[in-house]
């Protein structure tokens, strides 16, 4: 069968493109990198792929708010685009700074929307966090999470604290699946409330560490799965006794291939 096409996208800043590529490439899918500016030069090209990706790093340097550069050059130049990789059957994945690009898109909720129902900003402790955290999916309803159980990855990020507007998008959002994966605890326990510190690593509301659309096909997470494809990017693959064959990250993009094959 023919390859999936990924077109990952680069802006000034972003330094994840490239693993990224690779890990899709790996899970058996065709990558190209284009800059923003390609695309807003000939929009044409984004017809030629099925899956679009906003990988991590620092859009713009972060300047105003993260993502917020970025997710303004869409909406003005390539907001066609957006609509047509959302009505159509393919696949959109922003991870880390690209989460907090969709986020500001607002390409998560119902476009007739008052207010943003959600965002995304900083750390509860208002500083940069690196650590690898433990990750449990809500269910299969997001494309990307379709048989993972739970996940272990790695997550650096400053502005990554999910937040809802109030206690009825909450349950809307979970009435609507679009909760797709909340941190848990070593034995993949979210609890009721609120994680403490290091188990949710930023004090995202309900442990939230990404979501998708109602459809499935749009999701966002700040943790990283370009950064752990082999046991060997495991922080203890030199003490553990039996390494798993691939790293839990490749899963979603495993995934995203399937979806088209």
């Amino acid at each position: 069968m023919a390859k999936p096409r990924v077109l990952i996208v680069r802006a000034p800043g972003t330094n994840c493109d490239i693993e990224t590529a690779f890990a899709f490439e790996l899970a058996g899918a065709e990558t190209q990198r284009l800059h923003v500016n390609q695309i807003i030069e000939h929009p044409r090209l984004a017809e030629q792929f099925q899956i679009l990706c906003f990988p991590g790093g620092f859009s713009y340097g972060d300047d105003i708010a993260a993502g917020r550069i970025a997710a303004v050059q869409w909406q003005t130049r390539l907001s066609d685009t957006l609509a047509q990789f959302r009505s159509e059957d393919r696949l959109v994945l922003g991870i880390c700074n690209g989460f907090q690009i969709m986020m500001r898109l607002g390409i998560f909720f119902d476009d007739e929307a008052d207010e943003t129902p959600a965002t995304l900003t900083w750390n509860r402790q208002a500083r940069f966090e690196s650590r690898w955290v433990h990750l449990k999916p809500e269910s299969d309803h997001c494309v990307f999470l379709r048989g993972v159980s739970e996940i272990y990855l790695p997550m650096a990020h400053a502005e990554g604290r999910f937040l809802m507007r109030d206690a009825a998008t909450h349950q809307k959002l979970q009435a609507d699946n679009q909760i797709a994966l909340r941190y848990c605890d070593p034995h993949g326990a979210t609890g009721d409330g609120e994680l403490s510190f290091p188990w949710n690593p930023n004090g995202a509301q309900a442990n939230v560490a990404g979501i998708c659309d109602a459809s499935g096909r749009v999701f966002g997470l700040m943790p990283h799965p370009e950064r752990f494809l082999f046991p060997t990017n495991h922080p203890n693959w030199t003490r553990m006794e039996k390494l798993p064959e691939h790293g839990d990250g490749l899963k979603l993009f495993q995934n995203a291939v399937t979806y088209f094959n």
